[in-house]
């Protein structure tokens, strides 16, 4: 029997898992992600927890297939990321430093991939070649995968489908720099953006007017009828379609998977990225489905095994 590890790399916890390869889970758990010093002490954690469980469940090296890690940042196809703002790194060979310190193969990929690639082979877009993922959190992620295969690109930046810009006009400045980007109407940050927006002129009743209002708080008031609220969704629903469309051209998927923290509203959500999609997609991108995210947490953990054994 031979087995293989996935590890998902977040700002606050590393998320392991110890998968057999057929990819089931066989068991998972978080340490600590330790940021401090240029986060000098990520990969050592990660490393001792492998070499520990291992020895745990009585394998060896040789039991091991290898070790896939999601990071968040841009990663090359030499596993090398040249800075990532959550990590605190700025140069690091990921790949190379993590086989040193475990002496197991690793295979190295942005975390948003990372998660596709896991929603591809075992959750929302099982079944499929051709898919697009889409992560709505704080930010908006996305991983492109063609033929069973993530796009990364030349610079590991393949896939940043929050930074399509799908309005031209806008005078505020996304967190990249540049203005007019997906994450700044489809994220949980942007769609509490379009709705303080909203609510500044807005004189109707609804559950909205209060101090403070979260992305959760809008579609709760959605699936309670409230026409502010659906409003406020139609209106994410146009940039994100917009943004989708242009997406399908280029990789002509044959699902687009919505995950993150914003997916957890449910089926209601897809109506409103549904219906502006197909009023403004090219014909022949126009037959294929929508679904949700199926594995949660698990994604990362999943796609990062999965890359070790392809």
């Amino acid at each position: 029997m031979k087995y293989c590890y996935g590890v998902d790399i977040g700002g606050t916890t590393v998320k392991m898992g110890l998968l057999d390869t057929t990819g089931e889970i066989l068991d998972k758990w978080e340490i600590i992600t330790k940021t401090e010093d240029e986060g000098q002490a990520i990969l050592p954690d990660i490393a001792e927890s492998i070499l520990s469980k291992t020895k745990e469940r009585g394998l060896n090296k040789e039991d091991i297939v290898g070790v896939g890690v999601g990071v968040p940042a841009p990663v090359t196809e030499d596993g090398i990321v040249n800075g990532s703002a959550n990590l605190g790194w700025t140069y690091k060979e990921v790949k190379r430093e993590l086989e040193e310190l475990t002496g197991i193969p690793s295979v190295i990929g942005n975390d948003a991939n990372v998660a596709a690639l896991g929603e591809m082979w075992k959750g929302g877009g099982s079944g499929e070649k051709n898919m697009v993922m889409i992560t709505l959190g704080t930010g908006v992620g996305g991983g492109v995968i063609i033929n069973e295969k993530v796009i990364t690109g030349e610079h590991g930046a393949g896939g940043e489908v929050g930074h399509i810009c799908v309005n031209y006009n806008e005078p505020d400045t996304c967190g990249c720099g540049n203005h007019g980007c997906l994450e700044q109407y489809a994220s949980a940050t942007g769609i509490v953006r379009l709705a303080k927006k909203k609510l500044q002129a807005e004189s109707r009743e609804t559950a909205l007017h209060r101090e403070s209002v979260s992305a959760k708080d809008v579609f709760d008031a959605v699936k309670a009828g409230d026409q502010v609220a659906i409003e406020i969704a139609e209106e994410f629903g146009q940039y994100l379609a917009s943004g989708l469309v242009n997406l399908a051209v280029i990789a002509d998927p044959a699902v687009f998977v919505i995950g993150g923290g914003v997916s957890k509203a449910g089926e209601v959500l897809l109506p409103f990225i549904q219906k502006p999609y197909q009023e403004k997609a090219f014909f022949s991108n126009k037959e294929f489905r929508f679904t949700l995210a199926t594995l949660g947490n698990d994604a990362g953990i999943c796609g990062a095994a999965k890359m070790v054994l392809d």
